[in-house]
C-alpha cells in the first residue's frame, strides 16, 4: 500500500478515528473534513517538500556575518506550511485553531516528514506555544503563542549547554530579577539571563518575524549561589527580538547571539545553533543580560518544560518512522526494476537464461519485508499514541487518566522503537540498492543520515531506557504496566478466535509473561544500578513486545478489508505481522536474559580493559 492508503486503513480500519467525531470537540468534523486535511497536506509535501530534499541537504544554512542564509525553497515550504493551518491544527478556533484530534494532526504531519525532514515543518513551534498553552499567562498566550500558531513567530526549546548535555542539574544559565518591580511585567516577571545553550534547532533564521525561545535557567538564592540539580531550574520565554503587550515588534534586538552553527551528519537543511545569551553583542539597555519572561512558577520549569518533550518525543519518532518509510517506498522501487542475476536452481548458473528483477531473490524479500514490518509498525504505533493524546483530553475522566497512563510508559517507546529500528531499515534500503545506495545518485544515503540524529533527538536511548525501567513501569504502583497488559491480554483473546492467529496469540502471551517477570526480576534487589545497568536491553525487549502486539491487533483488523481494499493490502498487512513475530519477537529471550539475572558485566569491567 501507498502511504495514503496504509493511513486510511490505520486510522479508519483499526483506530476507528471517525468516532472521534462523536465527542463535542470534534462534533463540526467528519471523515470528509479529515481527507480534506489529508489531500491539503499530501500536495503541499509533493510540490513544496519533496523536490528540495536534496538541495537543502547539499546546500546547508550559512551564517553571513548578519544572519543565517537558507534556501528560498525553505522559506517557500514554511510559508505554505503556516498557510496551511497545520500549526494550530489542534487548537480552539478562538486561537486560529481547527480542534482537529491530535490523531489526525499526526498523520496529516506524516505527509511532510516523508517529503523531507530535513526541510522541517513545526513540530517545535506548535510544541513551544501547546506548552505555553498550558503554563503560560493569559498575555504569553496572546502574544507569543498566538503568534506561534499563525506563522508569524516560530519557537524552540533551550535545554542543553555545552558542558552539561543531557545532564540538565548541571545547567549554570542565570536568571536574576529585572529591577525592584520585575513581578510586575504584564508578559510575566521579568530576568536577566546569562548563559549558553547547545543544540538548538532552528535557533537562528530569518523564516518568521521572530523566534521565541523556551530557556531552562537557574534563578541564584538569597547567598547569589545556583540551586543543585534541577530543584532549582525555572522556564522563561526569551524572544529573539522584544515585542510590546500587543505582540508587536518594538524594534529592540534582545540580547540573543548566534555562537556557532554546528555541521550535522543529517538534517542539514535545518539550523542548528549554539547561542549565547546575554554576551553583551546586542546590549538591550545598560542593564546586561539577555530579557526573560518566567513561566510558571519558579523553581519548576522542568515540569513546565516536559509537557514540550514528550510531545517532541512522539513527534521524533513519528520523523524516524518516516524517514524509514521513505527509505522502504524508494527500495521497494527499486527492487521492481532492476534487473540482476537468476533464480537459485532455476536455472542460475546458465547465464544465457534472462535475469529476473531483484524483488524474486529470497534475501532481497526478506530485506523488503523487514521494513515493511519496522516502518509501517511504528507508524501504528505512533499513532496509537497520538489517539491516546485525544483519549487523554476528550474522554470521560477514568478513560482520560488510564489514557494518560499508558503514554507515560508508552512515550519511551514511540521514541526509541522507531529511531533504532527504522534506522535499520534504512540501511536495509541502501542494502537493497546496493553499490547504487551508497552514492548520492539515489536517496536512501540522505534518508540514513537524516535518520541516525533520532536516536539522539529528544533524549538518548540510554535516557530513554532509564526513563522506562527506572520510572516509567514503576510509576503508580506499577500502574502503567498493568493497563498495558490487560490492553496486550484484549488483543490476544481476539486473535485467538482466528484460527491463523494463534500461534501469534500464544508469542506475545509468552513475551508478555517474559517482560512481566524480567521487570520484578530487574528489581529484586532494589538497587538501582543492578536493575538499570541493561536498561537498553530492556528497553529493546519491551519495545519489540509492544510492536507485536500492535502488530497482531493491526493484523486481526485486517481481516475486515474488502475485496474494494484489495486482498493483496491484507496479506501485506498480515504477512509483516508474520515477519515480525518469525524474525523479530524471538530476540527479546537474548536481551531479558542479561536484566534478569541483573548481568553487571559493563558496569564493572575496569576502564583499562577497554
Amino acid at each position: 500500500m501507498n502511504l495514503r492508503s496504509t493511513l486510511d486503513f490505520l486510522l479508519y480500519g483499526w483506530l476507528q478515528a471517525e468516532s472521534l467525531n462523536q465527542r463535542a470537540r470534534f462534533v463540526d468534523h467528519s471523515r470528509e473534513t479529515f481527507d480534506a486535511v489529508f489531500d491539503t497536506c499530501e500536495r503541499i509535501a509533493r510540490e513544496k517538500y519533496a523536490p528540495f530534499n536534496r538541495l537543502v541537504d547539499t546546500h546547508e544554512p550559512h551564517f553571513d556575518g548578519e544572519k543565517v542564509i537558507l534556501p528560498q525553497a525553505t522559506h517557500d515550504a514554511q510559508k505554505a506550511y503556516a498557510e496551511s493551518g497545520m500549526l494550530s491544527a489542534a487548537q480552539d478556533y478562538d486561537m486560529g485553531g481547527m480542534q482537529l484530534p491530535y490523531t489526525i494532526e499526526a498523520a496529516a504531519n506524516s505527509f511532510f516528514a516523508m517529503a523531507s525532514v530535513s526541510i522541517g515543518s513545526g513540530m517545535l513551534t506548535t510544541g513551544n506555544a501547546n506548552l505555553l498553552m498550558v503554563h503560560g499567562n493569559a498575555l504569553q498566550k496572546e502574544v507569543f503563542a498566538k503568534n506561534e500558531f499563525s506563522g508569524r513567530f516560530s519557537g524552540t526549546m533551550c535545554l542543553s549547554e555545552p558542558q552539561a548535555g543531557s545532564s540538565l542539574s548541571d545547567v549554570t544559565t542565570r536568571a536574576i530579577p529585572d529591577g525592584a518591580d520585575f513581578e510586575a511585567e504584564p508578559l510575566g516577571a521579568r530576568y536577566r539571563l546569562k548563559g549558553n545553550k547547545m543544540w538548538i534547532s532552528s535557533g537562528e533564521h530569518e523564516l518568521t518575524e521572530n523566534i521565541i525561545h523556551l530557556v531552562l535557567a537557574k534563578i541564584p538564592g538569597p547567598d547569589g549561589k545556583l540551586i543543585a540539580g534541577t530543584r532549582g531550574i525555572s522556564l522563561f520565554i526569551v524572544p529573539k527580538k522584544l515585542v510590546d503587550t500587543k505582540g508587536e515588534l518594538t524594534g529592540v534586538r534582545n540580547d540573543v547571539a548566534l555562537a556557532g552553527l554546528n555541521h550535522k551528519l543529517g538534517w542539514r537543511g535545518t539550523t542548528n545553533t549554539l547561542l549565547n545569551f546575554g554576551e553583551g553583542k546586542y546590549p538591550v539597555d545598560a542593564e546586561a543580560g539577555a530579557v526573560g519572561y518566567l513561566v510558571g512558577k519558579p523553581h519548576e520549569g522542568l515540569r513546565c518544560m516536559f509537557h514540550m518533550m514528550n510531545e517532541a518525543r512522539i513527534g521524533v519518532g513519528l520523523a524516524a518512522t518516516m524517514l524509514g518509510m521513505a527509505g522502504y517506498h524508494a527500495s521497494l522501487d527499486y527492487a521492481k526494476n532492476r534487473p540482476q542475476g537468476r533464480p537459485v536452481g532455476q536455472g542460475g548458473k546458465d547465464a544465457s537464461a534472462p535475469q529476473v528483477r531483484i524483488i524474486e531473490h529470497a534475501d532481497v524479500r526478506r530485506m523488503l519485508l523487514a521494513q515493511k514490518s519496522y516502518c509501517e509498525g511504528a507508524l501504528a504505533l505512533e499513532l496509537y499514541c497520538a489517539r491516546l493524546v485525544d483519549e487523554q483530553h476528550t474522554a470521560e475522566p477514568q478513560a482520560a487518566d488510564d489514557a494518560r497512563m499508558l503514554l507515560e510508559v508508552l512515550t519511551p517507546i514511540a521514541k526509541s522503537w522507531p529511531s533504532e529500528w527504522c534506522l535499520e531499515a534504512n540501511s536495509l534500503a541502501i542494502q537493497v540498492h546496493g553499490g547504487y545506495g551508497y552514492t548520492r545518485d539515489f536517496p536512501v544515503e540522505q534518508y540514513w543520515r537524516d535518520n541516525r540524529l533520532n536516536m539522539i533527538h529528544e533524549g538518548t536511548h540510554g535516557i530513554q531506557a532509564t526513563d522506562l525501567l527506572g520510572r516509567k513501569v514503576l510509576m503508580e504502583g506499577g500502574r502503567g504496566l498493568t493497563l498495558l497488559t490487560a490492553k496486550i491480554q484484549v488483543t490476544i483473546e481476539k486473535a485467538m478466535q482466528h484460527a491463523a492467529f494463534i500461534g501469534q496469540a500464544q508469542a506475545l502471551s509468552l513475551a508478555l509473561m517474559q517482560v512481566t517477570s524480567t521487570t520484578q526480576a530487574a528489581w529484586a534487589t532494589r538497587n538501582p544500578q543492578d536493575a538499570l545497568a541493561n536498561a537498553v536491553p530492556y528497553m529493546q525487549a519491551f519495545g519489540h513486545t509492544v510492536l507485536a502486539w500492535i502488530w497482531l491487533d493491526v493484523a486481526v483488523a485486517s481481516q475486515n478489508l474488502s475485496a474494494t481494499n484489495s486482498v493483496a493490502a491484507r496479506a501485506g498487512i498480515q504477512g509483516a505481522a508474520a515477519y515480525f513475530y518469525a524474525y523479530e519477537l524471538p530476540k527479546i529471550t537474548a536481551w531479558l536474559s542479561v536484566v534478569e539475572s541483573r548481568n553487571l558485566l559493563c558496569a564493572n569491567l575496569p576502564e583499562e580493559a577497554f
